[in-house]
């Protein structure tokens, strides 16, 4: 059994062939189609966040809306770049979100990727200190969120307040119990895959890596995974961890299905560079007839390693389409595998 979500990059742009012409309608449809997920039985709907681009940027309006109209779906982002955040303020909007869907907040957080902008974080207010690359800023960002998340007080109080002060230091409001185990980190390297093992994050891994052996991608991603796994049972975690990777799949059911994504059936990895001397490999797109699919997907080696696949979707092509590819998963695909 594997729970089974969605990743949506939340594009829009005024094309005739998009259904999502707008901000609106990405935002609105967003809504909509984590309501149908949750109701076909989809464990999970995740979103994006990107800066300067028609796409999602801040989640937690989107995130508590969701909340406000699911019941059991788990809600998240895959992922947030730290780089561009005040933690403080985020430990607050996370905290209010996770109230709103009653605990089911399950926030991917990273140093980022490549942005639209050069050094965009810069124009949100935020420097790297002194002999800090923008990396380790967003790495010591992460630290001070989940530092904060613990609700444990650390603000001295007035002692003159407005409204009356409990005793001690004061924490963030309103505080989610639980949310600091809900937090998952982005891992493009084995190195800071090991390390969101130690600091006690759950682990999600895209459809890229960088290349570190030049192995086939879901092999490099196999013993990523399996380094974080050994790197959690020695930092002496309690609870376990989770482990979540996105594949592009769409079994090829009707005559739209072929016509959309046919050509997807022979796509194999690729080898580029998504930052200046850093090689990565991308993980190939899976399509098919369902029964090729399942023969494919057991042999990916990443799949076998992780308690949670993420499905990224066409958003573009609206609400009534991505039903149907995700249905078709639940129904043709996943029970071969042993997912259902």
């Amino acid at each position: 059994m594997k729970k089974i979500g969605f990743l949506s990059f939340g594009h829009w742009s005024n094309h005739p062939a998009y259904k999502t012409r707008s901000a609106s309608d990405t935002l609105l449809q967003s809504i909509d189609l984590a309501v149908a997920a949750e109701e076909i039985g989809m464990d999970g709907a995740y979103f994006r966040v990107h800066h300067f681009t028609a796409q999602l940027a801040s989640p937690f309006p989107l995130l508590s809306a969701i909340g406000a109209k699911t019941n059991k779906i788990e809600i998240g982002t895959g992922v947030i770049d730290m780089r561009y955040e005040n933690p403080l303020y985020m430990v607050e909007d996370a905290g209010a979100a996770d109230l709103i869907s009653g605990g089911r907040l399950q926030l991917g957080i990273s140093r980022g990727s490549p942005e639209q902008v050069i050094d965009g974080w810069r124009y949100f207010g935020y420097e790297p200190a002194a002999g800090e690359t923008d990396a380790e800023m967003g790495r010591h960002k992460a630290l001070q969120f989940l530092e904060k998340l613990k609700g444990v007080g650390f603000a001295r109080p007035n002692p003159y307040p407005m409204f009356p002060n409990p005793p001690g230091l004061l924490r963030l409001e309103p505080h989610s119990a639980g949310l600091r185990e809900r937090i998952w980190w982005g891992a493009a390297s084995n190195a800071t895959a090991i390390w969101a093992a130690e600091k006690g994050m759950h682990l999600q891994s895209s459809t890229l890596k960088f290349d570190e052996s030049g192995k086939p991608f879901h092999v490099q991603q196999a013993e990523q995974i399996r380094l974080y796994k050994e790197a959690w049972k020695k930092a002496g975690h309690t609870r376990e961890p989770r482990v979540s990777v996105s594949r592009s799949v769409f079994a090829l059911t009707t005559d739209q299905d072929r016509y959309l994504f046919g050509q997807e059936s022979n796509r194999v990895d690729s080898f580029g560079y998504i930052e200046k001397d850093k090689r990565a490999v991308f993980g190939r797109s899976y399509a098919g007839e369902p029964d090729q699919l399942i023969r494919e997907l057991a042999q990916d080696e990443a799949i076998q390693e992780a308690d949670t696949v993420l499905l990224t979707i066409p958003n573009t092509l609206g609400v009534e389409y991505n039903v149907h590819v995700l249905s078709s998963i639940l129904k043709h695909v996943a029970p071969g595998l042993g997912w259902r």
